[in-house]
Formats: structure tokens, sequence, C-alpha cells
């Protein structure tokens, strides 16, 4: 990825809200038949390793896991992201030295696949999942709903998969480069727009204008 330094974010506690954010992520491999994607939910344990680990599950269909065990992996995160026009820039219209551009927020982390084939472990995992992502509604979904047999069948259909994370690197792409009057621009102008990622990426863009 690259990275100019006045985009960079290596603040740990600010990586990992995006992961706890943003869990669905991209999780590249490489395998015998090249490079991979797979895109699965992946769980931040932070107290494992360095920078946390990523833990979730695959299909035991899915060759990933027989493939990528024990290799290095990379799972990419993706926040908010919007398109930025150069009309939003007061310079702009000043001397016309301005282009568009993309604004975005992601992290990448790396570290090696381990490939976890223990149903006591998956449903731990799946229970975490399931109680995060249900907490927001009325009447949560839980494991125990389920007939207690059906759920055994489920998890001999699944792998549960490890990453404990070596490297983790975030770009925060929101209008740095830009002076305050365009940044200022940009955040009117993405706050007009009013869609979900215009509005988060406005607060972010305020977020470096008033930090």
């Amino acid at each position: 990825m690259y990275l100019p330094a006045h985009f960079e974010e290596n603040r740990s506690e600010v990586l990992h809200a995006l992961l706890r954010a943003q869990p669905f992520a991209t999780l590249v491999t490489q395998g015998a038949d090249g490079l991979t994607a797979d895109h699965l939910p992946l769980q931040l344990e932070p107290g494992i390793g360095p920078f946390g680990a990523l833990h979730g599950h695959v299909a035991r269909a899915n060759p990933l896991w027989r493939q990528a065990a024990d290799s290095e992996v990379l799972a990419i995160f993706h926040g908010p992201q919007a398109y930025v026009t150069s009309s939003w820039y007061p310079g702009k219209r000043e001397h016309g030295k301005a282009v568009p551009t993309w604004n975005y927020v992601v992290a990448h982390a790396r570290g090696r696949l381990r490939v976890i084939d223990d149903a006591a472990w998956l449903r731990r995992q799946l229970e975490t999942l399931v109680a995060r992502h249900e907490a927001g509604f009325a009447d949560p979904w839980r494991i125990a709903d389920a007939p207690p047999d059906y759920i055994d069948r489920m998890l001999t259909a699944i792998v549960g998969v490890e990453i404990v994370i070596t490297d983790l690197t975030g770009k925060w792409k929101t209008s740095q480069n830009q002076p305050a009057a365009n940044r200022a621009g940009v955040i009117a102008g993405l706050r007009a727009q009013g869609t979900d990622n215009a509005l988060s990426m406005a607060e972010l863009v305020a977020a470096i204008s008033h930090p």
C-alpha cells in the first residue's frame, strides 16, 4: 500500500477501533493457483500478540484453510470512503489548479493463518460473534435458540481460523494535504450529500481541521 507519511495512521487504539467497527474483511492469501481474496467477518482479540489477533471461520468446503494454513496472509478492513470533487475547493475558483480525489480509510493486518478444527473453540467464536451483532435487535437470536443437534451439524461444516497480527498499518486519507479553506469546502460538500459514507468522512476531515 502506497503510504505517504501525512496519511499514515499507526495508533493501535485508532486502528483497533476500525477493526471493531468494520469487521467484514477481505482476506488475501497466496495458494498454488495464485492470489485469492475471501470475504468474511474477523473478530479482534486485542489481548493476543503485539497487535492483537483476528478470529473467524470459513466453510469446510472452502479450500482457503487447506491452501493457506501456516502461511502469511493479509486482512484488509475498509472504513468510510468518498469521492471529493475539486469544485468544493475555494482554491479551484481562484486559480483552477485543483483536481478531484478520493478520500478513504483502510487498515491492513498481516500475520500467519492458523487453522483451528475444534468444535469447542468454534462454538465460543460463534457465540461471541452472534452476541455482538445480535445485541442491537429487539429480540436477539442466540445459538441456544436452535436445536443442539442442528448446531452440532453446522459446526462440522466450518473450520476456525486465527491470525495473530504481526504488522498493523492504517491509511487515513482525509484531506490532510489540503489547506484549511479547502478542507472546509470538503466538509460542507460531504455534509450536503448526506449519505452515511459522506457524513462519516466529513467528520474525519473535521477532526483533522479541529483536533
